[in-house]
């Protein structure tokens, strides 16, 4: 009995270390600087040691680190975590596995990564003194890594696996070409493929597919698109309205972009629930029955609006992997919307029309659809509200009040001018019409 209770507490006490050695921490910080110089690429990053999964590390009385002893295991874990973790390209070409050129141990308090300088010096001094008393949870890991390449002027990116480190990664990285300011690229789990100093083409192409994706992937932003949907299904009119849209949603998009908009926590909350208060909104007159393509227009356009600035909260940190292309970036993320939505369209128009036509009768199916969508952004809208007023709703001060204005003023403007040209084509459409009957 004894020796089973021995036996018992030994598997306990090894399951119990082998479940430590694999936990993942909840939040990681990665620090890295990435600079070219002539035939090399030199990669510096800093992550914490408690990242290296699977890598058993040497301690003293099982409290502090072991730290001579420690260096080849660190080593090991840096090889796989980070090295394993990098992929370098010069000009499309994909350079290879960096070459682990030096790793070393730092204490939490160490501020060498302030600079590249610094960060550089400090990693190949040599390794810390064995003396030092330092918890695995608290230890960092410096590593340096190399690439081969044929200049530092060619254009470069990089793909991470960093967040694997943790169940939240956030990544700070700063790319220091020849000649050039630095760019700082800060990011949270994995953006794909970092153009670190994109041409035109290639941040027009990175924001038309993020356009296109959030279009497809706003669950949203697509419910609007059917309740828009539902009661016209007339490509060529709803294509004018869901254009109307795109339009509306670039203008505030531009002005959240352009630092015009409240920075306060509570701004997001009070959109997200503008957006969902306007899923409710055009369901309802679905269900009550709108029959003015005119009024769903301006509607659509008022709401693309609120829409843009749901937008912006996702593309504000997105931006900066567009280099110093900002305007061409925004352009191509609201080309990219309009794509998205057009695809929409296509699927939903012939969806639709084989639901009505074989399953229910259209106004029955208009009223169900429409109820259960106004059902589900009553929930969203509740939810989003509650979480507003948890935050402290500002005052309204003469700054903004006066932007305000001017985003209602060019709003109302865009809208006055797209309804002038739309009756003037619509008058030019008829008398054409009569000219032709005679």
């Amino acid at each position: 009995m004894v020796a089973a209770a021995v036996g018992f507490a030994i598997v306990g006490l090894f399951a119990s270390a082998v479940v430590r050695g694999h936990e993942i921490p909840a939040d990681v910080t990665i620090r890295a600087f990435v600079k070219p110089e002539a035939t090399v690429m030199r990669m510096l990053v800093r992550a914490p040691l408690s990242t290296f999964r699977d890598v058993i590390i040497p301690t003293r009385a099982g409290v502090f680190l072991d730290l001579p002893a420690a260096e080849a295991a660190v080593r090991i874990g840096a090889d796989l975590w980070v090295a394993g973790g990098v992929r370098m390209l010069e000009d499309g070409r994909d350079l290879g596995r960096g070459q682990l050129v030096a790793t070393r141990i730092s204490l939490p308090s160490d501020s060498s990564f302030d600079s590249w300088d610094r960060a550089y010096a400090h990693v190949t001094s040599g390794p810390i003194d064995p003396g030092t008393e330092l918890v695995e949870t608290h230890a960092l890991v410096d590593v340096l890594l190399e690439f081969p390449i044929t200049s530092d002027r060619a254009r470069f990116a990089v793909e991470t696996e960093f967040a694997r480190l943790g169940l939240r990664t956030q990544t700070v990285m700063q790319f220091l070409p020849p000649d050039t300011p630095p760019r700082v690229f800060q990011f949270m789990g994995e953006p794909g493929r970092i153009e670190l100093d994109p041409s035109w083409t290639e941040a027009a192409r990175r924001f038309v597919l993020s356009g296109i994706a959030h279009i497809l992937i706003g669950i949203d932003h697509l419910l609007f698109l059917l309740c828009l949907v539902l009661p016209f299904r007339r490509f060529r009119a709803l294509l004018l309205v869901v254009t109307a849209f795109t339009v509306a949603h670039s203008v505030t998009l531009i002005a959240a972009a352009s630092g015009w908009v409240p920075d306060g926590q509570w701004f997001a909350p009070f959109v997200e629930t503008l957006i969902a208060a306007s899923i409710i909104w055009m369901a309802l007159e679905n269900i009550v029955g709108v029959s003015s393509l005119r009024r769903r227009w301006v509607l659509t356009a008022l709401f693309g609006l609120v829409h843009g600035f749901g937008f912006a909260f996702v593309l504000g940190d997105s931006l900066q992997f567009g280099g110093e292309y900002v305007v061409t970036s925004l352009i191509a993320f609201n080309v990219g919307v309009e794509l998205g939505q057009i695809g929409v369209l296509l699927v939903l128009l012939p969806a639709l029309w084989a639901l009505f036509r074989y399953v229910v009768a259209e106004r029955m199916g208009i009223i169900v659809i429409s109820a259960v969508v106004a059902h589900q952004a009553w929930h969203w809208m509740t939810e989003r509200g509650a979480d507003l007023l948890t935050h402290d709703l500002p005052a309204v001060t003469a700054t903004f009040a006066l932007r305000a204005a001017i985003v209602i003023w060019v709003i109302g403007g865009l809208l006055w001018f797209a309804q002038r040209r739309r009756v003037s084509f619509s008058a030019r459409s008829n008398a054409e019409k009569d000219t032709r009957r005679l």
